[in-house]
């Protein structure tokens, strides 16, 4: 079977999508991906999901703190960002999402949004609520662990 000729190919966009969570979350590719389809789904229901038809190309999560490419149509662009805004928890752990920029291809996305992060998350102790605790500082956010959860911070707080 040949090709379709360039000019009826399906033309895609990519957003670039940075993502922020507690420093003890674990998500992969495929956990991030089923919650864009749930949301997809919720937001703009069955056919609208499939209109957008989002999917997840690249990810990487580590330390709470990672990335995501993902794809949507061309003409879907507005519709697939509010989708990836809605997306707040993956696998009971809270999810900060931001869509960083929109590319025509997954080259130009990870080169112009995404940035490898330059500073390694590091423990320390810190003062907190007349206490000496363990905390994980990353750039200037601090999570101090309290209890069984964390607790999100900054230098000054």
């Amino acid at each position: 079977m040949k090709h379709l000729p360039k000019h009826l190919r399906q033309r895609w966009r990519y957003l670039a999508v940075s993502l922020e969570s507690w420093p003890d979350a674990d998500l992969t590719r495929g956990d991030f991906q089923r919650e864009v389809w749930y949301a997809a789904q919720n937001l703009v229901g069955d056919t609208g999901s499939a209109d957008a038809d989002l999917t997840v190309f690249g990810f990487r999560f580590e330390d709470g703190e990672g990335h995501a490419v993902v794809r949507v149509r061309r003409d879907e662009v507005e519709r697939g960002r509010a989708v990836v805004a809605c997306v707040d928890g993956v696998n009971g752990h809270p999810l900060g999402v931001r869509v960083t920029g929109v590319s025509g291809t997954v080259r130009a996305c990870e080169e112009k949004y995404i940035r490898r992060p330059q500073v390694s998350a590091r423990e320390r102790h810190v003062a907190l609520a007349g206490s000496d605790r363990r905390a994980l500082v990353r750039n200037r956010r601090i999570d101090a662990r309290v209890g069984d959860g964390y607790l999100g911070a900054t230098d000054l707080d």
